[in-house]
C-alpha cells in the first residue's frame, strides 16, 4: 500500500479523532465545572446549615409550648404522607379523610391510583423488567399523584392538587380491562362555594395512552389569573444496572414550534426553564422510559424542572426531572390532555406524537438528516418484520449485517478488485522503491504511472470505510438507545444494548477500564485478518521516508478497541459480522483477479509507451 493509501486511511484515523474530542469537554470546561460544582456544594451546605438552626429551634419553641402528655397517655402518631390542609384554604375538602386506592389492569400495565391528588401512584409495565428482573415501576414517589395540577389561590396559597384529597366517584377498586376495551376513572374535589375540580381518566386495554378531562366549575375567583399549570412531579425509577449511562440519558424535553430541546442538569442542584407559546408535548425520560402530556387544549407556557442531589456521574445521585404545561381556564372550564407512560418504543411514540420518538438519540444533530430516514425506515421496520420469524436478536443483527453488505457490494466491488490488484502490484512496487530509494520524487512518479498502467485506483480501497462511516455511527447511537435489543440474549451477552464484558482485569486501562467485552475482542480479530486478506499488512516495504504500514494497521484496530470496548455488544456484533462477509468478499476477488491479464496489462502499457517515446523522437528528428 502506497503512500497516498496510508493519506486515506489517516485522514479517517483524524476525523475519528476529532469526533471524539469535539464530543468531549475540554479541559477549561471540565475545570470550570468542578469549580461551579464546588461553589454550589458549598453554598447548599451552609444553606442547609442554616435551616437545620432555624428548625431546631422552631421545634425547640414547640415543644416547650406544647403540654406533656398525663402518665399513662399515648404518645400522638406521627403523620406521614398526609395532605397538608392548614396550606389549603377554600381547597380544603373536609368530608374525605381517608385515601382509597384503584388497581388499573391492562394487558400493558398495572397502575395504582390514589384519591391523594387523583392520579397514578404506582405503575407497573408487564412487559419489561429492570436488569435485576423486577417489573419497571416507573413512579419513584408512591405516596401520592404522580400528576398534580397548580395553581394560585384567592387567599394566596400556592395549590397542589397532589396534596388534596378527593372524593372517588367511580365505586369500583380494581378495573380490568382486554382486547379494546376503555374504562373510565372519576375522582372529584367539591368545594365549599359549590364549585368542583374533577378529573375523568378513560383507560385503554390496546394502548399506553390515557385520557384526561378536567372539569373547572365555579372556581374563577379561587384562582387568581385564571391559569393552572398541569404536570409530572414525581422523580422515574432507573432500571438498568449502570444507572451512570441510565443517568446520562435522564432529562426533559419539550416540543413547541417544530423544534425539539432538551433541558438536563450537569451538576448537584436545581434549575429550570420556561418556553412561552402553544405547547405541542412535554416530556421527562430515562434511557429507555417515559412520560409525555399531550395538550388537547390551547396553551401558554410550559416549565422544566431538573434537581440532581449529588456529582451527575455518580450513581447514587437521583435525577428528579419535572415537566408541566400552563394554561388558561377556557370559559366553559374544560381542559383535556393525553398521557403517555411507557416504553420509548418507536411505534408507540409514533402513535401518540409524530414527533415524539425524537427524544431517542439515535444520532448526533448534524447525522438527523441521514440517520432518521436509516432508522425509522430501514433498521427499525427490518427487526420488527423479521422478529415474527426469529425470536433472537443477536441472529437478527447477523441477518441484518447481511443485508447492509449484499446492499453495498455494488459499491464495495470496484474499491475490493482495487485492492486486490494493489496486493498483486506489491512486488513491483518494491522494485521501484528499491530501484529509486535515494529519490522519493521520481520513486512517487514511477509509482502513480504504475498505478495508471495497472488502471488501479490507489484510494480505492478507502472507499468501503467511507462508506459504512455513516451507517456505523447511526448504529452506534442506535443500538445503546434501542429499547428493542434492550435485555435481548445472544450467546455469552445477557443484554445487546450493553457491553458484554467477559474478562476482568486486576486494574484500569484509561478509557478502556478493567473490564473487555467479547465482542470487541472478536471484531479487532476480524479487522487485522480482514487488512491481510486485502493486502494492507503485506510484507512489502514501506515507501521512502513512510511510515510502517504494519504497525499502523494494527494500530487501527486496537484504537477501535478501545472505542468500543463499552459500547453496546450490539453494536460490535454488527460490526463484527460485517468484518467477516467483508473478509469472504475480499478473498472471493483475490481468487478472480486475473494475475497474467494484470501482467499483459502493464507490459502492453509499457510497450505503448515505448512507442510513444519514439515517435516523439523521430518527430524531432
Amino acid at each position: 500500500m502506497d503512500r497516498n493509501t496510508v493519506t486515506g486511511l489517516i485522514l479517517i484515523f483524524f476525523l475519528m479523532i476529532a469526533w471524539a474530542y469535539f464530543t468531549l469537554p475540554s479541559d477549561e470546561e471540565i475545570q470550570r465545572q468542578t469549580e461551579e460544582r464546588a461553589l454550589r456544594d458549598s453554598l447548599a451546605q451552609i444553606e442547609q446549615e442554616l435551616e437545620a438552626e432555624a428548625q431546631d429551634e422552631e421545634d425547640l419553641a414547640d415543644l416547650e409550648a406544647e403540654p406533656l402528655p398525663e402518665e399513662g397517655e399515648p404518645m400522638p402518631e406521627a403523620e406521614d404522607d398526609q395532605p397538608v390542609t392548614d396550606q389549603l384554604g377554600v381547597f380544603r375538602m373536609e368530608g374525605v379523610t381517608d385515601t382509597t386506592l384503584t388497581v388499573v389492569q391492562t394487558p400493558r400495565y398495572s397502575a395504582t391510583f390514589t384519591n391523594l391528588g387523583g392520579g397514578p401512584a404506582k405503575y407497573e409495565l408487564r412487559n419489561y423488567r429492570t436488569w435485576d428482573q423486577y417489573p419497571v415501576q416507573m413512579i419513584a414517589d408512591t405516596s401520592r399523584s404522580a400528576y398534580a395540577l397548580g395553581f394560585l389561590s384567592s387567599d394566596n396559597y400556592n395549590i397542589e392538587t397532589d396534596q388534596i384529597l378527593f372524593r372517588q366517584v367511580t365505586p369500583e377498586n380494581e378495573i380490568t380491562l382486554n382486547g379494546n376495551q376503555e374504562e373510565s376513572l372519576v375522582y372529584v374535589l367539591e368545594l365549599e362555594n359549590g364549585g368542583s375540580v374533577t378529573y375523568t381518566y378513560t383507560f385503554h386495554a390496546n394502548r399506553y395512552a390515557i385520557d384526561l378531562d378536567i372539569e373547572l366549575q365555579g372556581v374563577d375567583e379561587l384562582i387568581i389569573g385564571n391559569s393552572v399549570d398541569f404536570g409530572w412531579h414525581s422523580r422515574l425509577n432507573f432500571t438498568e444496572r449502570d444507572r451512570t449511562q441510565d443517568a446520562y440519558y435522564t432529562g426533559a424535553h419539550i416540543y413547541a414550534g417544530g423544534v425539539l430541546e432538551r433541558f438536563s442538569v450537569d451538576g448537584p442542584g436545581r434549575n429550570e426553564t420556561m418556553i412561552n407559546g402553544d405547547i405541542d408535548w412535554v416530556a421527562t425520560n430515562t434511557k429507555f422510559f417515559g412520560q409525555i402530556i399531550k395538550p388537547m387544549t390551547p396553551t401558554s407556557a410550559a416549565t422544566l424542572i431538573g434537581e440532581l442531589d449529588g456529582p451527575e456521574d455518580e450513581p447514587e445521585t437521583n435525577h428528579h426531572y419535572q415537566s408541566s404545561i400552563q394554561s388558561s381556564i377556557p370559559s366553559d372550564g374544560s381542559l383535556s390532555y393525553q398521557l403517555f407512560i411507557g416504553p420509548l418504543d418507536y411505534y408507540e411514540l409514533r402513535d401518540f406524537h409524530p414527533t415524539a420518538f425524537d427524544m431517542v438519540e439515535i444520532s448526533y444533530a448534524w447525522m438527523r438528516w441521514f440517520a432518521d430516514p436509516l432508522v425509522r425506515w430501514v433498521i427499525i421496520p427490518f427487526f420488527n418484520i423479521t422478529s415474527n420469524w426469529i425470536a433472537n436478536y443477536g441472529l437478527l443483527i447477523i441477518l441484518f449485517g447481511l443485508v447492509v453488505k449484499l446492499a453495498l457490494a455494488p459499491l464495495t466491488k470496484k474499491s475490493f478488485k482495487s485492492m486486490a490488484a494493489m496486493k498483486e502490484l506489491q512486488p513491483k512496487m518494491k522494485e521501484i522503491q528499491e530501484e529509486h530509494k535515494d529519490n522519493p520524487k521520481k520513486q512517487q512518479e514511477e509509482t502513480i504511472k504504475l498505478y495508471k498502467k495497472a488502471k488501479v485506483n490507489p484510494l480505492g480501497g478507502c472507499l468501503p470505510m467511507l462508506l459504512q462511516f455513516p451507517i456505523l455511527i447511526t448504529l452506534w447511537r442506535y443500538f445503546q438507545n434501542s429499547i428493542q435489543i434492550r435485555q435481548e440474549e445472544f450467546l455469552w451477552a445477557n443484554d445487546l444494548s450493553a457491553p458484554d464484558y467477559i474478562l476482568s482485569l486486576p486494574f484500569g486501562i484509561p478509557f478502556l477500564g478493567d473490564q473487555i467485552a467479547g465482542f470487541v475482542l472478536l471484531m479487532t480479530a476480524s479487522m487485522i485478518v480482514q487488512m491481510k486478506v486485502s493486502g494492507g499488512m503485506s510484507g512489502g516495504a514501506a515507501p521512502s521516508g513512510g511510515p510502517n504500514m504494519k504497525v499502523f494497521m494494527y494500530f487501527m484496530p486496537v484504537m477501535l478497541l478501545f472505542i468500543f470496548n463499552n459500547f453496546a455488544a450490539g453494536l460490535s456484533l454488527y460490526y463484527l459480522v460485517y468484518n467477516v462477509l467483508s473478509i469472504g468478499q475480499q478473498f472471493l476477488i483475490n481468487k478472480q483477479i486475473d494475475k497474467d491479464k494484470l501482467k499483459e496489462s502493464i507490459e502492453g502499457n509499457d510497450k505503448k509507451d515505448k512507442k510513444s517515446r519514439r515517435g516523439r523522437g523521430r518527430s524531432k528528428k
